[in-house]
Protein backbone atom coordinates (compact mmCIF):
# COMPACT_ATOMS: atom_id res chain seq x y z
CA UNK A 1 0.00 0.00 0.00
CA UNK A 2 1.03 3.68 -0.31
CA UNK A 3 -0.08 6.66 1.41
CA UNK A 4 -1.79 9.86 0.54
CA UNK A 5 -2.55 12.32 3.71
CA UNK A 6 -5.85 14.23 3.78
CA UNK A 7 -6.49 17.30 5.45
CA UNK A 8 -9.78 18.60 5.33
CA UNK A 9 -10.25 22.19 4.58
CA UNK A 10 -13.40 24.65 4.01
CA UNK A 11 -10.98 26.86 1.57
CA UNK A 12 -8.86 24.15 0.02
CA UNK A 13 -7.08 26.53 -2.30
CA UNK A 14 -5.65 28.48 1.39
CA UNK A 15 -4.96 25.55 2.68
CA UNK A 16 -2.91 24.42 -0.13
CA UNK A 17 -0.92 27.39 0.05
CA UNK A 18 -0.31 27.21 3.74
CA UNK A 19 0.57 23.34 3.79
CA UNK A 20 2.99 23.71 0.25
CA UNK A 21 4.97 26.30 2.25
CA UNK A 22 5.27 24.36 5.18
CA UNK A 23 6.21 21.16 3.22
CA UNK A 24 8.28 22.47 0.70
CA UNK A 25 5.38 20.60 -1.30
CA UNK A 26 4.25 22.22 -4.68
CA UNK A 27 0.79 22.09 -6.19
CA UNK A 28 0.14 19.68 -9.17
CA UNK A 29 -3.21 19.53 -9.42
CA UNK A 30 -7.11 20.45 -9.01
CA UNK A 31 -9.22 17.48 -9.02
CA UNK A 32 -12.94 18.34 -7.91
CA UNK A 33 -13.25 19.36 -4.60
CA UNK A 34 -9.08 18.45 -4.48
CA UNK A 35 -5.99 20.29 -4.18
CA UNK A 36 -2.97 17.71 -4.89
CA UNK A 37 0.21 18.46 -3.49
CA UNK A 38 3.60 16.83 -3.54
CA UNK A 39 6.98 16.55 -2.58
CA UNK A 40 9.39 19.28 -3.84
CA UNK A 41 11.60 17.98 -6.86
CA UNK A 42 14.50 15.52 -4.65
CA UNK A 43 12.40 15.26 -1.70
CA UNK A 44 10.14 12.34 -0.31
CA UNK A 45 7.58 12.23 1.74
CA UNK A 46 3.49 10.76 1.01
CA UNK A 47 1.34 13.18 -1.47
CA UNK A 48 -1.28 15.65 0.67
CA UNK A 49 -4.44 15.73 -1.01
CA UNK A 50 -6.58 19.19 0.72
CA UNK A 51 -10.07 18.39 0.76
CA UNK A 52 -12.94 21.01 0.51
CA UNK A 53 -15.29 20.25 2.87
CA UNK A 54 -18.35 22.61 3.93
CA UNK A 55 -18.38 21.51 7.45
CA UNK A 56 -16.00 23.34 9.90
CA UNK A 57 -13.78 21.73 12.26
CA UNK A 58 -15.50 21.03 15.79
CA UNK A 59 -12.98 19.26 17.65
CA UNK A 60 -9.28 17.85 18.51
CA UNK A 61 -7.62 15.69 15.75
CA UNK A 62 -7.83 12.09 16.58
CA UNK A 63 -4.97 12.33 13.67
CA UNK A 64 -2.33 14.78 13.18
CA UNK A 65 0.62 15.56 11.58
CA UNK A 66 4.52 15.43 13.30
CA UNK A 67 6.91 17.57 11.28
CA UNK A 68 10.76 16.84 12.54
CA UNK A 69 12.70 19.63 12.18
CA UNK A 70 15.85 21.14 13.16
CA UNK A 71 15.11 24.58 14.46
CA UNK A 72 12.09 23.91 15.80
CA UNK A 73 11.34 27.72 17.07
CA UNK A 74 12.11 29.28 13.71
CA UNK A 75 10.11 26.65 12.00
CA UNK A 76 7.45 27.70 14.46
CA UNK A 77 7.84 31.62 13.46
CA UNK A 78 7.97 30.81 9.78
CA UNK A 79 4.45 29.15 10.25
CA UNK A 80 2.66 31.52 12.22
CA UNK A 81 4.15 34.28 9.66
CA UNK A 82 1.97 32.27 7.30
CA UNK A 83 -1.07 31.95 9.65
CA UNK A 84 -0.25 29.01 12.04
CA UNK A 85 -0.81 29.58 15.64
CA UNK A 86 0.73 28.06 18.53
CA UNK A 87 -0.83 25.55 20.59
CA UNK A 88 1.58 24.66 23.54
CA UNK A 89 4.84 22.61 23.85
CA UNK A 90 5.68 19.01 25.54
CA UNK A 91 8.12 16.03 25.47
CA UNK A 92 8.94 12.75 26.44
CA UNK A 93 12.44 11.51 27.05
CA UNK A 94 14.37 14.05 25.04
CA UNK A 95 11.71 14.28 22.27
CA UNK A 96 10.42 17.20 22.28
CA UNK A 97 7.77 19.16 20.72
CA UNK A 98 5.51 22.45 19.86
CA UNK A 99 1.97 22.05 18.88
CA UNK A 100 0.66 24.23 16.53
CA UNK A 101 -2.50 24.42 14.34
CA UNK A 102 -3.18 25.29 10.44
CA UNK A 103 -4.76 28.66 9.25
CA UNK A 104 -8.15 26.23 9.56
CA UNK A 105 -7.54 24.69 13.52
CA UNK A 106 -5.94 21.50 12.33
CA UNK A 107 -3.36 20.41 15.17
CA UNK A 108 0.33 19.75 14.30
CA UNK A 109 3.55 19.23 15.94
CA UNK A 110 6.60 20.57 15.57
CA UNK A 111 9.09 17.49 16.82
CA UNK A 112 13.18 17.44 17.45
CA UNK A 113 15.20 15.18 19.60
CA UNK A 114 16.62 17.21 22.35
CA UNK A 115 19.73 15.14 22.79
Amino acid sequence: PSLVMVIDANDAVALAEFWSAAFGYRRVDTVEQYEVLVPGAGAGGPPLLIQGVDDPKVAKNRMHLDLHVADAEATAQELEALGASRLGSGSIGEIRWITMADPEGNEFDLAWDHS
